[in-house]
């Protein structure tokens, strides 16, 4: 969860900033140095990308989206974390858009304004960039997760890219966890694969708690958990493992071993090379079986 205490807790295990700040990582991005992020796949598909402007009940959204240059493919939704859509969301969505996905990363703050709407120095350490990223946090509802997860799978079904006879995957950091969640119970006439890394307010105990959607979906899903939101809420991988064997869904619920909440964005001043790795491998294990 992206709050005080996922912050206490970064600083008390004494990690250390990332090498890349979020502006180096932004110029990394542009153009071929991309390609030097992350292990080469002899197999990976070139991609083709463009920014698009989406029509929603709540306005009109921007969003980037990438998939391979030829044929049509499983489109998947990819929600940013509580940073919003920047550079380190769009190589994430590229780097799965050669493993043969059509992949839309959208804005989820766009009721406020247009992506980025922080600054490229942005640190979550920071108290002023905090009460920023709470604020716009807090124009976020389960209603407008649902509004909006309808509009981008009406939309990714209506693309040339898209093969709208193979189900919809959906993935999400942070706050973006829950919001896949969403989005499967949305839709879950096409969505059947969800996957969240390091996300918050999964399990709570409201009536409106992501967990008590399960019931509803049709989707199999990844947990990828970091170690200090086990240790804050231990409970919350009980009750997801829980109410998925009561679905009858198929479900991976790990705890990964030294991973701090963030350690996957390869932008975050926590990231964890080796975790995120593992975490992305289950991720393509998870799509290319319940997505096929």
């Amino acid at each position: 969860m992206c709050d005080e205490r996922s912050l206490s807790d970064q600083d008390a295990y004494g990690h250390r900033p990332s090498t890349l700040t979020r502006r180096e990582f932004g110029l990394l991005t542009a153009g071929a140095g991309l390609a030097t992020l992350w292990p080469h796949d002899a197999q990976a598909a070139a991609t083709t990308e463009q920014a698009m402007s989406i029509e929603t009940t709540d306005g009109v959204t921007d969003a980037f989206f990438v998939h391979p240059a030829q044929g049509r493919h499983p489109g998947v939704v990819l929600w940013p974390d509580a940073f919003g859509l920047r550079p380190a969301m769009q190589a994430l969505a590229t780097r799965l858009a050669t493993s043969g996905y059509a992949v839309l990363a959208v804005n989820p703050y766009y009721r406020t304004g247009k992506a980025p709407l922080l600054p490229e120095s942005a640190d979550f350490t920071d108290p002023a960039t905090r009460q920023k990223i709470f604020a716009l946090m807090g124009t976020l509802s389960p209603e407008t997760h649902t509004r909006d997860a309808k509009a981008y799978v009406d939309w990714l079904d209506t693309q040339s890219a898209v093969d709208p006879t193979r189900p919809i995957g959906t993935l999400g950091y942070c706050m973006g966890g829950p919001i896949t969640l969403r989005t499967a119970a949305a839709r879950p006439d096409r969505v059947r694969a969800t996957a969240s890394f390091h996300g918050g307010r999964l399990v709570t105990d409201d009536a409106d708690s992501p967990h008590r959607l399960v019931s509803g979906l049709r989707a199999a899903a990844l947990f990828a958990i970091a170690e200090n939101d086990d240790q804050q809420e231990p409970e919350a991988k009980e009750a997801l493992r829980k109410a998925y064997a009561e679905a009858n869904l198929a479900a991976e619920i790990e705890v990964y071993a030294g991973a701090l909440h963030g350690w996957c964005p390869p932008d975050s001043r926590v990231y964890n090379e080796v975790q995120a790795e593992r975490a992305w491998s289950r991720l393509i294990a998870l799509f290319s079986s319940a997505l096929a």
